[in-house]
Parts: C-alpha cells; structure tokens; sequence
C-alpha cells in the first residue's frame, strides 16, 4: 500500500474538525456555562451533566459494535460516517436555544446526550478508516498525526471562540450580544458550522471499503449474527480482549477529565470563562506537540510502551494536580497532564487497527467502543457520586487516578504484533 498523502491529510482533518465539539460543547465552554449559567448550583449541575453522560455512554456501548458489525457487511464505511456526521452538527446547532435559566436545563441535557452519541458512533467508523489510509508501518503516526491536528483544531476553534465571541463585545459584528449570554451560546452555532464544514474533505478524498452488495436487512442480519460469534468465541481473541479492558479504563479516566476539566477549573479555583478559554488554549498546544512527537515512538517501538509511558506520565501528573491549590500550580501540571492525552489515545487507536483481522474492522472498532463506554459511564458516575457525596469537586475527580492506575497494570500484561519494518515511506 502506497502512501497517498491527500487522503491522509482529509483523514487528520476530520479529527481537526470533530475535535471543535469536545474542547467547546463537552469540557470548556458550553459545560462550563450549563453549571453556572443554566443549572440551579454548579455541584447540581455537574451531577446532572454526569449523568447524561452516563446515560450516553450507556447507549454508545450498545450501539457502536452493533452498527460496526453492520458496516462490515455493508462494505462502505462513509455513509454512516456521514449521517452521524450530521446528527452531530444537527443537535449542537440546537444548544443555541438553551437559555440562561433552569427551565432550559432538559434542553441542554437532551441535546449534549443525543450529539455526543452522535458524535462517538461517527468515531468508530472513522477510527476504522485508518487502515485502509495508513500504510502498515505508519499507522502510528498517521494515527498521532489525527489526534494532534485535532488537538491543533480544537484550539483554533477555541481561539475563534474567545476573540470573536466570549471575550467580544459586539460579537461577529453584532450578530450576537451579551443579553441572555448570547455570545456565549453563539459558539454552539460556531462548532456546528466548524464541524461540519471541515469534514468534507474525508467525504472527498478518502477511500471508502467496497460495497459488499447486501441490502440493509441482510447487513443487519449477518451483521448480528457475527458480532454475537464473535462474543462467544471471545477467547480467540485473548490479545484484543486484554487490550479492550486495559484500554478502557484509561481512556475512560482520560474522557472523564477531558469532559470535567473545565468545570472543574471554575468550580475549584474560580477560573473564568476567559480564563478557562486561555487554559484550553494552551492545553490544547501542548497536548497536540505531545501526540505528534510521539507518533513516531509508535512506529519505531509500539504502541504498547507508548501507552504505558503515557499512563505512567498521566499519573506523575494528576495526583499532584489533586492536592495542589494555587492556581499557577494547577496550570503547571494540568498542561504536563496534557502532553500524555493524545500519545495515549493515539496509540490506542494505532493499536488497535494493527490487532484487528482485515475482515474485522469495522466490528472491532465497534468493540473498541464498547468496551470502552461498558467501562466509561462508570467514570461521570463515579465522579457525580463522589462530588455529591462530599460536597468537593476535587473529590470527585480523585476518582479518575484509581482507572489510570488498573488500566496500566492490565496493559504490562498485553502483547503487540511486532512493528512493521519501515518500507520507504516516512
């Protein structure tokens, strides 16, 4: 397999594209102004929007490898792409209506629940692209390529979103004002727009599998039929069972801090809206320089020391960032927190196109997000539970430590196949 280096740059587009909906809607500013601006208090607020999160991971978990296995037998990856693509932007658009007062709170829940399905069930089958866009012996880079260019998009969007409408008077011109926080709720509008504009490339220059000819019934019949095989003989694929549970643990503490961070920021050391918007930024610098940096240790050394070396340093970092109180001091290892976000998910993404069967991908994607959100509703649980319980964000968010520190220990025990020899391509 030839490199074909427009298709790749389509591909790490649509991460730069998708990446808007994480770093605006989920983490730093529409979660930020749900708890505070929407919600009756921010420790009610934070309960109810981990909530909705589990209950969104819940319906993710049932889905994703249930519609993976479909795609498997339909061939052609891009249409469902396309109209989870399009929920997606549908549902975010929406937020725009959400008003600065409890009687929009359902609203607000509704459409963050249905866009963040959505959004992850696009995520199976565009992770499931990366083997027929990476040649095998980059696949690792190609994959940390991905996640830095959307750590890279999340901070141009967010830079979008601090100048021209959070920090802006007279937002675009005038269109938005203040009143009613419209400026705020523009960027609904503004993620919306971003999201689906810059994923049109993907739909132009990437290749799509073949279609396999089958209706939509008989997909949907061998489709279940295989996933439920597959399940059952789970033993065959000892290796990817390993990596799923491992994987899932830290992936779900990452997606835990990433989908609290911001709330977390303002709640426990009273950064403001600009100050979180300023935080993400630079954040989101250090985290893309860190998933890039590390693609090539993918490559060169696996994708198994990569992960560990990235739990490793997302524990060296986040305990500290637990007991510390300063502000300057939070901005220190929060950003040394970062560099290891996107080596870690990079790696696991790489990982698991190189232990997937050819025929297979689109089903164990599937299972790379069911596994994943089987675990994943219990990090919003966890952390709604705990910060009730003791009336303390910072309790709340103790509890993604204890995910990184099983995930690793689960992972010391998994096996790779060894890294493809280097074939010209760079």
């Amino acid at each position: 397999m030839t490199l074909d280096r427009r298709a790749v740059a389509a591909w790490c587009l649509y991460d730069w594209a998708n990446s808007a909906y994480n770093t605006v809607i989920t983490t730093f500013i529409f979660a930020v102004y749900f708890t505070r601006g929407v919600a009756q208090d921010e420790v009610a607020g934070t309960a109810a929007w981990s909530r909705t999160m589990a209950v969104a991971g819940f319906a993710i978990a049932i889905l994703s490898p249930v519609l993976g296995a479909v795609a498997d037998h339909t061939g052609r990856r891009k249409p469902w792409l396309a109209l989870f693509t399009a929920l997606t932007v549908a549902f975010t658009a929406v937020l725009w209506w959400v008003t600065p007062q409890p009687s929009s709170m359902t609203l607000a829940l509704v459409a963050v629940g249905l866009g963040t399905i959505a959004f992850e069930l696009a995520n199976v089958f565009y992770n499931a692209t990366l083997p027929g866009v990476a040649p095998q012996h980059m696949v690792g880079r190609v994959s940390g390529w991905g996640w830095g260019t959307g750590y890279f998009g999340g901070l141009a969007c967010l830079i979008v979103a601090l100048f021209g409408f959070v920090k802006n008077d007279a937002p675009l011109f005038g269109l938005f004002s203040t009143t009613d926080q419209e400026n705020v709720r523009a960027t609904a509008l503004l993620v919306a727009a971003w999201f689906g504009l810059f994923s049109i490339p993907l739909f132009l220059w990437v290749p799509d599998e073949p279609a396999t000819g089958r209706t939509l019934p008989q997909a949907v019949r061998e489709g279940l039929a295989t996933l439920g095989r597959t399940l059952r003989e789970a033993r065959r694929y000892k290796e990817i069972v390993r990596f799923l549970v491992a994987s899932a643990l830290y992936r779900d503490a990452i997606n835990t801090i990433t989908a609290f961070g911001g709330i977390y920021a303002a709640g426990t050391f009273g950064m403001s809206f600009e100050e979180i918007v300023l935080f993400a930024i630079a954040l989101n610098v250090v985290a893309g320089l860190g998933a890039v940096s590390f693609a090539w240790i993918d490559d060169w050394f696996g994708a198994r020391l990569t992960i560990l070396v990235s739990v490793a340093g997302l524990m060296a970092s986040g305990v500290p960032l637990l007991l510390v109180t300063e502000k300057q001091w939070f901005w220190v290892l929060a950003l040394g927190l970062g560099l290891f976000f996107g080596p870690a998910q990079a790696a696991g993404r790489s990982m698991m196109a190189r232990l997937s069967p050819p025929h297979m991908q689109g089903e164990m994607f599937g299972l790379y997000g069911l596994s994943g959100r089987v675990v994943g509703f219990f990090g919003p649980l966890a952390l709604g539970w705990a910060t009730e319980a003791f009336a303390s964000q910072r309790a709340g968010m103790a509890s993604t430590m204890l995910f990184f520190a099983l995930g690793f220990l689960l992972m010391l025990g998994v096996r790779e196949p060894p890294p493809a020899p280097v074939q010209g391509a760079s």
